[in-house]
């Protein structure tokens, strides 16, 4: 079975009655298809930061921190943003229990949302997922870049994202979700670092 008509508005409970086969988001009504299956680097991006925030935060609510557990997820997942808008990200990290409740779907904005660029996903996240992620309240949004080695980092402040943090293989992480993460993108990742010449 083909997507829906596109040009149609449709709401999440359109979406939740769609066969498994249609994989596709739903953004303020609009579908939005999915790329095929992600490459094994893709993959591996994601599954590294997945082991690596899940350990900190296991470690950090063994330790008796205070801070409520949180849930580590990978995609497929769902997450509701609004009564017209379900997207699949990468990784999401979320730390109210209640937007897990019904055991289904995420319910509102996770604390942290990963997305790992792709050719046929790159305008997509950079754009319209941004710009929903920023309205819909996620406090951290972390855009990964696997061709050309860097990440941006967005950090709501005052409603907004404004201008991201832009980080290279050398540069530290630095998670609210996860306090004293701070692993440089070269040790999550493998990425090479830029050795710099020293001018004499």
């Amino acid at each position: 079975m083909g997507l829906p008509q596109s040009q149609a508005h449709y709401t999440v409970e359109d979406y939740m009655q769609w066969p498994d086969e249609i994989r596709c988001e739903l953004i303020d009504g609009g579908i939005w298809d999915m790329s095929p299956a992600p490459t094994l680097e893709h993959q591996q991006l994601v599954s590294n930061l997945h082991v690596e925030i899940a350990l900190l935060l296991r470690e950090q609510e063994k330790s008796g921190g205070g801070r409520p557990p949180c849930s580590v997820l990978e995609s497929p997942v769902d997450v509701v943003l609004a009564f017209n808008t379900v997207v699949q990200p990468d990784l999401i990290v979320v730390c109210d229990p209640a937007k897990l409740a019904n055991r289904k779907n995420v319910q509102g904005a996770p604390d942290l949302v990963v997305e790992v660029l792709s050719p046929a996903t790159a305008a997509k996240d950079k754009r319209e997922k941004r710009a929903l992620y920023e309205r819909s309240g996620v406090p951290q949004y972390l855009i990964v870049d696997p061709v050309s080695y860097y990440a941006e980092l967005y950090t709501l402040q005052a409603g907004s994202y404004g201008v991201p943090q832009i980080l290279g293989a050398e540069d530290a992480l630095i998670l609210a979700v996860a306090p004293g993460f701070g692993k440089t993108l070269a040790e999550l990742f493998g990425w090479p670092v830029k050795v710099k010449v020293r001018e004499r």
